[in-house]
């Protein structure tokens, strides 16, 4: 069984969304059902309530796009199961009774969720209750007709937000349903996963071994259309694209050049943000070389498998209209902080800002005191080369046994710049130059410690170099040791030695 941290099976879905109503002051649970409704329901009177919801396990849906602008409420039932129809029916008395203007039950086209929302929906009806339902199936993944149809993905997310702007601005029943109906068509959505997912209590629904990917699966963890080798993200991208707009898929979306799309990048759950970073920045330029003008991109969790390692890609056809209704105001939870801007991988680059002249002059000089300094710097050079092995050996007793390694890579380097051109004969500007070198060329944690100590022993002899001043810097260059590294005399460091 995987691991789950829950407090029971039984409560996991109660407790998941008591959790929420805790942390969200504009929710409030329904008494007695598992409802989830916006706290000011006065605020609906004399406009159209949307209520959806279905199986808990895809948080953030469906409770997170609750709020002014998205939906006035939600219905759960048990993790992947449908809800009962008694608390759909309560959830639909609840905003009929606070004096909405209609109802909308926004459902994902799958049998349960139909039949459950669709019972209910008859029977307020049979109380004179005025509600219509719409049910989304966006998927992409079946290129035969199937007869359930297509399953209800994240783009019933983009439904949300398009029906609750339309809501929020006064729109009566017929008209969002007529305009949620079009956008709904308008859209396709195809995952990929790396992993299965497991119902508390239960272990894994299906197994995919570790170099292995499946394409087209469910948010319930049922099969897909394509099990296939792990591909490199840009070229997994490219697939999903390639078979969501591909014509003989009899759930393609037509997707051709000039296109205006709203983008979804959504987490299944359990992948990494890094990863999903890649996967955005690889849709978006997949797109562009189609011509295809991504008008906006939402990127995050936003309908989850539970912890399915995977991610879906939403594609909405969107016109003008469409994009306001996305933009709009919401106070719904899950919902982005989004730009109203398109997505583009082509934003300029900031220009990296250039050294200002006068910092670092490590003009190189002849003389008597050049030469010293060149003898000095062969001769330190020389007895770290001898010591390597002494080095590694002292190391591997204390460290992690390289300490000979490093710092002949650094003898080897101050020795070549020392013999391609003459060093500053300047201190100051003689271990500014060492720490720059250091820094390149050294690595590891000495590199940078050497480059501290030098940067910093540097500032003091920029006003003289007399005796007392080299002990100034010395000590100046420790104290910065100590400062950054936080090594103390007698804790067997640098700074000891």
């Amino acid at each position: 069984v995987s691991k789950k941290l829950v407090n029971s099976v039984a409560g996991c879905a109660d407790d998941a969304l008591a959790g929420l109503v805790a942390c969200n002051p504009g929710l409030r649970l329904l008494q007695g059902h598992r409802v989830v409704l916006r706290a000011d329901l006065e605020a609906i009177q004399g406009r159209v309530a949307l209520l959806s919801g279905g199986g808990s396990g895809h948080e953030p849906a469906h409770a997170g796009y609750i709020g002014k602008g998205m939906l006035t409420g939600v219905v759960a039932g048990a993790v992947f199961t449908s809800p009962a129809v008694g608390s759909i029916l309560a959830a639909i008395r609840a905003v009929t009774q606070a004096g909405a203007a209609g109802t909308l039950l926004i459902v994902k086209n799958y049998t349960g969720d139909r039949l459950n929302f669709g019972l209910a929906l008859e029977r307020a009806r049979a109380e004179g209750a005025d509600v219509r339902m719409v049910v989304v199936g966006d998927d992409s993944a079946f290129a035969a007709p199937k007869k359930a149809g297509r399953r209800g993905l994240c783009g019933t997310i983009l439904i949300h937000k398009v029906a609750g702007a339309l809501a929020e601005a006064g729109a009566s029943l017929n008209e969002i349903v007529e305009k949620v109906s079009a956008a709904a068509k308008a859209m396709g959505t195809l995952g990929l996963s790396l992993s299965p997912c497991s119902v508390p209590g239960s272990k894994p629904t299906f197994w995919l071994a570790d170099d292995e990917m499946e394409l087209g699966l469910g948010i319930h963890g049922e099969a897909g259309v394509r099990r296939m080798k792990v591909l490199p993200a840009d070229e997994a991208v490219e697939t999903m694209l390639v078979h969501m707009t591909d014509p003989s898929n009899a759930s393609h979306l037509p997707l051709r050049p000039g296109a205006s799309v709203v983008l979804v990048v959504n987490n299944l759950g359990g992948l990494s943000c890094l990863e999903l970073g890649i996967v955005a920045g690889a849709a978006v330029r997949c797109l562009e070389r189609r011509g295809v003008h991504i008008a906006r991109a939402l990127v995050g969790s936003f309908m989850t498998a539970l912890e399915m390692a995977g991610f879906s890609l939403t594609l909405m056809l969107v016109d003008q209209e469409l994009v306001g209704l996305i933009d709009a105001e919401t106070t719904a939870m899950a919902w982005p902080n989004l730009a109203a801007a398109p997505a583009t991988s082509q934003r300029p680059e900031l220009p990296a800002p250039k050294e200002r002249p006068g910092t670092v002059q490590h003009e190189s000089s002849t003389g008597p005191g050049a030469a010293r300094v060149q003898r000095v710097l062969e001769r330190v050079c020389s007895t770290l080369l001898d010591m390597e092995d002494k080095l590694n050996e002292l190391d591997r007793a204390a460290g992690d046994g390289d300490c000979g390694h490093t710092h002949a890579r650094a003898a080897r380097a101050i020795r070549e710049w020392v013999r391609t051109q003459p060093p500053p004969a300047a201190p100051a500007q003689l271990l500014s130059a060492l720490a720059d070198l250091l820094l390149e060329k050294m690595g590891g944690s000495s590199g940078v410690l050497y480059g501290l100590f030098l940067t910093a022993a540097a500032r003091p002899l920029l006003s003289g170099s007399d005796l007392p001043t080299w002990a100034d810097a010395m000590d100046a260059g420790i104290e910065a040791m100590q400062r950054y590294g936080g090594a103390a005399p007698g804790d067997r460091t640098m700074v000891s030695a």
